[in-house]
């Protein structure tokens, strides 16, 4: 296992600067021009001509790329030209809040579509099925940012229950408020992972329903409950756990929108703020960290299979 591990690794190191070529050359392609967050109406041109020098950006693309890349070599992800602040300092800050709405959206999401899959598969055709299916194909089907502004809409203007923005009221510093603060994000995120995660829980479960091994349960007398979270579940984790790899990409975008909707203080907001005032260090920087944590998502999967299925195991 550690072979493995070690060789997805290895294999993570080209992606990685495949991903940040692109990612440098888009940034370069865009509109605008980071040296304009610098000039002031009386500035003349050849103040704007050292601005522009100091930030190397008269050099050719190419020769800024690696330039940029030596510095991410030696962990000098460089200065945010409108903050002033090391780009470093400012990911480590927001990094923790993107992970724990990421993390608690995936937690929630499993923890109920599970039981609703393997309900709605044992309960084939039945209204709870229908309604169930219903919902999934609601969750999939709409925008994440328009879902957000519903809830928003219903539970902190209308019934006035949740906040609508922001991670923490001021003045308070409690748990159950960053958790409050969280309620809105993590279901916007949660509600799509949920109809995704359990139309395949339910797929997956109906073929195991029809396999020989839960007939021969059923023969000596084992429950329903027993059979499906005893053997039933442990066949259908596979191909779930294939489907959290992939869906750990939209996972990150649906992040980035929402952050944004709910003013959310992580790597998000901090992005599309980045963005908009051409902030290219901080861009660069989060693209990264975004693509580290998607191979990391995917490299996690992998040793869940192996987990899961002891079959996986004993041929690696």
């Amino acid at each position: 296992m550690k072979k493995v591990i070690a060789k997805r690794l290895l294999n993570a190191i080209p992606l990685l600067f495949m991903i940040s070529i692109i990612a440098f050359l888009l940034i370069k392609m865009a509109p605008g021009d980071p040296v304009r967050s610098f000039v002031t109406p009386d500035m003349n041109p050849d103040d704007v001509e050292r601005i522009r020098k100091s930030l190397g950006l008269d050099k050719p693309v190419h020769i800024q790329y690696f330039l940029w890349l030596q510095n991410i070599l030696t962990g000098n992800f460089g200065y945010s030209i409108v903050s002033k602040r090391p780009v470093l300092e400012m990911i480590v800050e927001r990094l923790p809040a993107t992970m724990g709405l990421m993390g608690a959206s995936l937690i929630v999401s499993l923890i109920l579509a599970i039981p609703i899959g393997l309900y709605t598969a044992v309960k084939k055709n039945s209204l709870f099925d229908k309604f169930a299916n219903f919902l999934s194909y609601i969750g999939i089907s709409i925008p994440i940012f328009w879902f957000a502004l519903m809830l928003i809409y219903l539970f902190s203007l209308k019934w006035n229950l949740l906040p609508s923005m922001g991670m923490r009221t001021v003045g308070v510093s409690s748990t159950w408020d960053v958790m409050k603060h969280g309620i809105l994000p993590c279901s916007v995120l949660a509600f799509q992972n949920i109809s995704v995660y359990m139309r395949y829980i339910r797929s997956s479960t109906i073929r195991q329903l029809d396999e020989d091994y839960v007939q021969i349960q059923y023969a000596y007398g084992a429950t329903r409950d027993r059979i499906l979270f005893h053997h039933v579940l442990r066949n259908v984790l596979l191909p779930i756990i294939t489907i959290i790899g992939l869906s750990i990409p939209s996972l990150v975008g649906g992040a980035f929108i929402t952050e944004t909707v709910f003013s959310w203080p992580g790597l998000g907001l901090l992005g599309v703020t980045s963005i908009f005032s051409f902030d290219y260090p901080v861009i660069m920087a989060i693209t990264l960290f975004s693509s580290i944590m998607l191979v990391i998502g995917n490299l996690v999967a992998d040793i869940l299979y192996s987990v899961v299925d002891p079959r996986i195991r004993l041929r690696g």
